[in-house]
């Protein structure tokens, strides 16, 4: 994924690097326990996923991922594709809302 991400994924990731998004510093394809996070900022402890249609047929796969990451005090935040692409402005708010800013 990280060599051929998906084009919401290159869009999220595009206002997210390089502490674009009011400084916050995101890390992208990053390893936490058994899961690898599509976005992560250590500074919020976020992890930010983007759902593809993929996801459709793995909600289960998804909610036990996002609870043993609650349970070890990360946030989780999941995006859909058509959200990111219809959407960016709120997406952005969202993840910002949920560091604090």
């Amino acid at each position: 994924m990280r060599h051929d991400p998906a084009p919401a994924e290159q869009k999220l990731w595009h206002c997210l690097r390089a502490k674009r998004l009011d400084g916050l510093k995101f890390r992208r394809q990053h390893p936490i326990g058994p899961y690898i996070a599509d976005f992560y900022c250590h500074e919020c402890r976020l992890v930010v996923e983007a759902d593809g249609e993929s996801h459709c047929a793995r909600q289960d796969a998804d909610e036990r991922r996002t609870e043993w990451l609650n349970a070890r005090d990360y946030r989780v935040a999941r995006f859909t594709n058509p959200e990111i692409h219809d959407n960016l402005e709120g997406v952005l708010i969202e993840i910002l809302r949920l560091c604090g800013k």
